[in-house]
């Protein structure tokens, strides 16, 4: 894992990056219903569980631009990580809370998926979260108990944050089809819809065509 400066002397984007980091701090959110409509059945024809699954394909997708992989270091310094790995909530019902495990990412799906079971078993039952790696990590939440068209998280200390935050919803029936509900929240110093749409129809297109 490497982590590479950039330098705002030659960057083309480093007039938008600067005006949304210091004229008119912003993030943003968009939410969209995704078609799970071919890869649940197959995830469940290979009798794979379903978030691991998913959370490989979101994974490889970030993992394909920079866009979603730049930071803050801790001396301030805009840069990029090679690789981000998904952090993702694992919820305990009996206590009613949540802890944080992160798996590190693998472009071979069983690779990946198998780290993920590993990952689970070591620390899934623990309500105190895994440790955080070097700052290389993107959050991945999951609300499995409703489906919703609209999320924001605020976050107070949030303009310096760049890692793109990522919430599932519960699926759902519509017109004959199956819908995830997915939101997005990113950066705009770093981050346009441009962007952000890219990623979603990649990831559209990776379900669709889903082969483990």
């Amino acid at each position: 894992m490497m982590f590479h400066p950039i330098s705002l002397e030659t960057w083309p984007r480093a007039e938008t990056y600067r005006h949304f980091m210091e004229e008119v701090p912003c993030t943003y959110s968009i939410c969209v219903n995704l078609d799970i409509s071919r890869f649940l059945p197959a995830v469940r024809e290979r009798g794979l569980r379903f978030f691991p699954a998913f959370l490989y394909g979101l994974s490889l997708t970030v993992n394909e631009h920079r866009e979603f992989r730049m930071r803050l270091d801790e001396e301030g310094r805009l840069g990029y990580f090679d690789t981000v790995n998904p952090c993702y909530t694992v919820f305990h019902p009996e206590q009613e809370c949540f802890s944080d495990v992160w798996t590190e990412f693998e472009p071979d799906f069983s690779a990946f998926y198998r780290r993920y079971l590993a990952d689970m078993e070591k620390y899934g039952g623990k309500t105190a979260s895994k440790s955080m790696g070097e700052g290389n990590t993107f959050d991945v939440s999951c609300i499995p108990w409703t489906s919703f068209t609209g999320f924001n998280l605020n976050l107070p200390k949030g303009y310096g944050y760049f890692a793109p935050i990522f919430t599932v919803g519960k699926y759902f029936e519509e017109a004959g089809k199956t819908k995830l509900p997915l939101a997005t929240q990113v950066h705009h110093a770093v981050c346009d819809g441009f962007h952000v749409s890219r990623l979603l129809n990649e990831l559209q297109e990776w379900l669709d065509y889903f082969q483990s």
